[in-house]
């Protein structure tokens, strides 16, 4: 890409600013100079890194900006991971399933291949292939052991084309790179503590002397003083907020084990919260809660216990998806004949144990509520009448913490 004079793509930037990115007049300027000094390395792709690097200041805007890009730069031609023809024959959802027949042998052959080797091999295919294929455990296709393609049934791999099913593969070929940072897309450990700094202002001042320098009002009083510097300090500030994590583990919940890991991760590490208690279960709290999520019988605590020795003054978050057979939500799992007559018999007992003894608490959810039944959706349904249920993700994390700290 040859750059020539400095009145260039006024309306990529007016596209930009449409779209609800806030591109300054400075920054597009600094964009300007950039392309003069050749920053660009005179090509497409530099170009394109030089103006998300200059032009985006948060990383929930990389997915809006790719597609601003796109739409601007449309005719630019440039080199697609996967080929159009390539993806028109692997758009065969009529294909059927009797191409995908369960091959032990080739499942174990596929999960020893390292995600460097498929990679690899993926690219070797691409060259080779010349047509269709359904079935078989080489070519990129539909419904077969291949490690590459999508309907199929390879225990690991790259989704090319088609819809998710498995959930098995560790990368979808030709997707954006960032389109998982936009708000609306569930959580990395990055984006969990870039959400989680909004809980700064819900911290308290601390009843000690003012000793924290005030930038704000420095600026202020030296102003109104005519320029006299006036140097301000105010009393610090501390988070008092306390939270009691409670995290389904296991069944359904294991294909959200890394999501859950991040978000225990960044509340963990970021201090965010005055006192920080975290438990697991599996499906509901039932009688017992556990502090490992390998739920073992040694890390077990009566679930009682937490309601009886952790204030109400706590905010409570519930993270799961809600998903289950309906007798293990409402089913009586309290068998024993000298069990208290008061205690709660079944999981959805407990639940509503914890939200009348809790005045803050929330839902957040990795899932989307079912839509293959109506079976399936009577605890998701259930649970979301008990409490206030958010999405996982930047902006319903956000709306989550708001709804939870709100007085």
């Amino acid at each position: 890409m040859e750059w020539k004079g400095n009145v260039m793509f006024e309306d990529f930037l007016y596209l930009l600013r449409r779209n609800g990115l806030k591109v300054s007049l400075t920054e597009w300027m600094a964009l300007m100079e950039a392309m003069d000094k050749g920053l660009h390395g005179s090509s497409f792709t530099g170009f394109y890194h030089l103006c998300r690097c200059l032009l985006v200041k948060s990383e929930a805007d990389f997915d809006r900006f790719d597609r601003c890009f796109l739409e601007y730069f449309k005719d630019v031609p440039f080199q697609q991971e996967v080929s159009q023809e390539l993806m028109d024959w692997l758009d065969r959802p009529d294909v059927l399933q009797d191409y995908a027949n369960w091959d032990e042998e080739q499942a174990l052959k596929n999960m020893g291949l390292s995600e460097e080797e498929i990679e690899r091999m993926l690219k070797e295919r691409m060259q080779e292939q010349k047509e269709q294929h359904n079935g078989g455990n080489y070519w990129v296709g539909t419904h077969g052991m291949s490690t590459f393609g999508n309907s199929g049934l390879s225990p690991k791999g790259i989704r090319v084309g088609g819809q998710s099913m498995y959930k098995r593969a560790f990368r979808v070929a030709g997707e954006r790179k960032f389109r998982d940072f936009r708000r609306d897309n569930t959580l990395d450990t990055r984006q969990f503590q870039v959400a989680l700094r909004h809980l700064r202002q819900f911290s308290g001042l601390v009843d000690l002397p003012p000793t924290e320098f005030d930038v704000d009002n420095t600026i202020k009083d030296t102003a109104d003083s005519g320029g006299m510097l006036k140097v301000r300090y105010k009393r610090p500030r501390e988070n008092i907020v306390k939270v009691l994590l409670l995290m389904d583990s296991g069944g359904s919940m294991d294909y959200y084990a890394q999501l859950c890991s991040a978000l225990f991760q960044a509340v963990s590490k970021v201090g965010h919260f005055k006192d920080l208690k975290v438990y697991y279960f599996h499906n509901c709290p039932y009688g017992r809660v556990f502090t490992s999520p390998t739920m073992l019988s040694e890390y077990g605590q009566n679930t009682q216990w937490i309601l009886d020795n952790i204030s109400s003054e706590y905010k409570v978050i519930f993270v799961g998806d809600a998903q289950m057979a309906p007798y293990e939500l409402m089913g009586d799992y309290s068998y024993s004949p000298n069990r208290d007559p008061n205690a709660p018999k079944t999981g959805l007992d407990w639940l509503h144990r914890f939200r009348g003894k809790y005045p803050n608490v929330i839902w957040l959810n990795p899932s989307q509520r079912p839509t293959w039944g109506q079976y399936w959706t009577q605890t998701y349904d259930t649970i979301a009448r008990i409490f206030p249920m958010f999405p996982l993700t930047v902006e319903g994390l956000e709306d989550g913490m708001k709804k939870l700290l709100s007085r």
